[in-house]
């Protein structure tokens, strides 16, 4: 399942916060669903969660080879909230319309209100509910406030896919030789931090330092380099690297920007964890179609990765990024972070007593017994 961009919240990167997708008639609806989900769909199932005249959600479902149980999409759309709903099935009569009566039947069961059942194909769309036996041809025109507000449709979700998809040719065997050199610098600092004992804080101190950069380079436009993007990937692929760069992750669109080149760009077997953070930054911005996409090709590359399976069973559950308070486990304000150290602070009333075991007959202290720290 695809979430797209909210309606009743529904901003767009750079525009006025009250900017909002309205479908005040089925073919408004027809025209600016390709907008919601990013693409033009084909073969799909799309339901249109309505508030007013305001579009709340869109998600989107391919339409299977036979009729299958909407029950538990059914649940999921009933638990967004919306007034009623608008299905819109695109394909041809014979695949649409045994999956349109399951889906109303589960939507009904669910106690979801349905405005309109539509059909989609050839530039034309009819109403399942009345009109014209021959259909109603599209009016673009109608898609003018989607326009306006800088959203964009692909032709097909393979063109949104293609976003996530790896470099090939050259560019490819510059990141191959950038990897190499990224391995190896990351080499030396490890081995670099076994020497000082320093319990990897040196090869923690290069990644976040490493996923600053590259947010200072992204806000100010500047793409990044072979080398950097190399040496991000490897890095990334530690796991308090990347827990570092989702608790600084937000909806903005210079970093899907980011993440979306860096994906695209590092090694394969690198991916999973940029293209978690691209999907976790798209699901904020309510971009469920590119966070979709981007799940996928974690997936893809790690089945077993553990972030990309959470944000799996998130965009599979319907949850939207406003429904979760804190994606990463909520600390006390006196734990430090991860590979943080703190000084321990004086006891109150005083400062801290100085701790020293109590000297023996003979004058010597009595050998302190291992503490399970020091165990």
């Amino acid at each position: 399942m695809a979430l797209a961009r909210r309606g009743r919240c529904g901003t767009m990167p750079g525009m006025n916060p009250d900017c909002t997708i309205t479908a005040c008639s089925s073919a408004e609806a027809v025209a600016v669903a390709p907008y919601l989900l990013g693409f033009h769909p084909n073969d799909s199932l799309v339901v249109l969660g309505m508030i007013g005249h305001a579009v709340d959600f869109a998600v989107r479902y391919d339409l299977p080879a036979e009729v299958s149980d909407f029950t538990e999409a059914a649940e999921v759309i009933a638990r967004q909230g919306a007034d009623r709903v608008i299905l819109i099935g695109y394909g041809p009569p014979w695949r649409v319309t045994p999956m349109v009566l399951e889906v109303g039947r589960a939507l009904r069961v669910a106690d979801v209100p349905i405005e309109d059942v539509l059909r989609v194909a050839d530039g034309r769309w009819w109403s399942y509910l009345g009109g014209p036996a021959g259909g109603t041809p599209f009016a673009p025109g109608l898609a003018a406030q989607a326009v306006y507000q800088g959203m964009v449709a692909l032709p097909d979700r393979m063109a949104l896919v293609a976003k996530v998809s790896p470099v090939e040719g050259r560019q490819r065997e510059e990141m191959r030789e950038a990897t190499g050199r990224a391995r190896a610098r990351a080499t030396d600092l490890v081995a670099s931090d076994v020497e000082a004992a320093r319990g990897g804080q040196w090869m923690r101190r290069a990644g976040r330092q490493a996923v600053r950069e590259a947010e200072r380079a992204a806000r100010a436009g500047r793409p990044l380099s072979p080398d950097e993007i190399a040496w991000l990937g490897v890095l990334l692929a530690k796991s308090v690297v990347l827990d570092y760069a989702i608790d600084r992750s937000g909806p903005e669109e210079w970093r899907m920007r980011l993440w979306t080149e860096v994906v695209r760009k590092v090694q394969p077997e690198l991916s999973p964890a940029p293209a978690c953070l691209l999907a976790y930054a798209a699901w904020q911005a309510g971009e469920g179609s590119l966070a979709r996409v981007a799940v996928d090709r974690a997936l893809l590359e790690e089945p077993t990765h553990r972030l990309a399976g959470v944000l799996d069973r998130l965009l599979s559950a319907g949850i939207r990024s406003r429904s979760v308070v804190a994606f990463m486990p909520l600390r006390r304000p006196d734990q430090p972070r991860r590979g943080e150290v703190r000084r321990r602070e004086p006891r109150r009333g005083g400062a801290r007593r100085e701790q020293r075991a109590p000297r023996g007959a003979g004058g010597a202290r009595p050998k302190r017994r291992p503490s399970r720290r020091s165990l």
